[in-house]
């Protein structure tokens, strides 16, 4: 069976909880979540700081973190786990076609290494 990644870039970061519960719902338990902007932030200065610490951790970059969208990606197991994972995206999400909603990518793995099968 083939893997493929899952990549949702989530523009409004208060729907990260319900989309993680929606998507574990259908049998997705692995995801990264990463913090992201986009261009249309930067170049309205809405995203990136310019005050930055000489050490500066990853909430520093942003001005306002809970304002920051989130990129979240899973590598999952077949189509049936893709089409699952894309309804209950757009269940949480609406029609993805509405501007600032987001953007749902799947991409085909050629290889993966690393990923541990759970358990029954």
């Amino acid at each position: 069976m083939s893997h493929q990644v899952v990549v949702l870039i989530l523009y409004d970061p208060l729907k990260l909880s319900d989309i993680l519960s929606a998507w574990e719902a259908v049998g997705i338990h692995g995801a990264t979540v990463l913090y992201s902007t986009g261009l249309g932030r930067l170049n309205a200065a809405k995203g990136l700081r310019d005050d930055l610490p000489l050490m500066p951790s990853l909430e520093d970059f942003y001005s306002n973190p809970d304002e920051i969208g989130r990129t979240i990606f899973s590598v999952v197991e077949g189509d049936e786990a893709v089409k699952a994972i894309c309804e209950a995206t757009r269940k949480v999400l609406g029609d993805l076609h509405v501007p600032q909603t987001g953007l749902l990518m799947v991409l085909p793995l050629t290889y993966v290494e690393g990923l541990i099968p759970r358990k029954s």
